[in-house]
């Protein structure tokens, strides 16, 4: 990701526009405050203005919040800023208060993980605190941290030193056997890519593992 705090960042695996709220709107995810979901339009200066309004009151109240939709609203707010603006600089300034680079940016990188996983933040299995250190990763390593974070119950404490450790070169699996956690275990042990598929998809189509997974076998014994 992008250091320099003039230039954004780009979306990472994103399957839907900067600011729309695919995660927040999904009754499935959200119940019934689906109705509540805010999109944010980086083309529309009025719904920029809204984003930078959103940005300063979520940097003034995210300190012990408990609401993950909200925490997710926040984020796509940053993010929508940062792309209607054109830098992290221009849209802390934007803002305005204490807003900084680093808050928009930490947080912006949240809207931008795979829908996959901001599905569990939006539940409330994954918290946004945690999620901010996933976002540091790149590309597989996010599925494999988010989904450990499912498996092992991990602390954002754990999940900020494991994302520090991946981050210098050390792969997801190695990090997690160093502390005696297994990484793909869902009753059966998975190769890492197919574990990483089979929880994104379940994930996406709001179904257990275990259903993908029988039904993959149901195909393959032809029952």
């Amino acid at each position: 990701m992008s250091e320099d705090p003039d230039v954004p960042d780009r979306p990472a695996d994103r399957e839907s526009p900067v600011g729309a709220p695919v995660v927040r709107a999904d009754p499935a995810v959200t119940g019934e405050r689906a109705t509540e979901a805010v999109g944010f339009d980086p083309d529309d200066p009025e719904s920029v203005q809204l984003a930078a309004d959103t940005v300063r009151s979520f940097a003034e109240n995210t300190v012990g919040s408990e609401d993950h939709v909200y925490m997710l609203r926040g984020a796509a707010a940053c993010a929508a800023l940062v792309r209607g603006v054109g830098s992290y600089k221009t849209a802390a300034e934007r803002a305005g208060g204490d807003v900084s680079v680093a808050f928009i940016r930490k947080w912006a990188r949240v809207h931008d993980l795979p829908r996959a996983i901001r599905r569990h933040v939006a539940r409330g299995t994954i918290a946004p605190t945690a999620a901010k250190h996933i976002a540091r990763v790149a590309g597989d390593d996010r599925y494999a941290l988010a989904w450990a974070t499912l498996e092992h119950d991990l602390t954002v404490r754990e999940i900020r030193r494991l994302a520090s450790e991946v981050g210098n070169g050390t792969d997801v699996e190695s990090a997690l056997s160093e502390r005696d956690l297994t990484f793909g275990r869902l009753g059966v042990t998975l190769p890492p890519d197919q574990y990483i598929e089979l929880r994104r998809r379940a994930s996406v189509e709001n179904r257990d593992p275990d259903g993908l997974v029988a039904d993959a076998l149901d195909e393959y014994l032809e029952l």
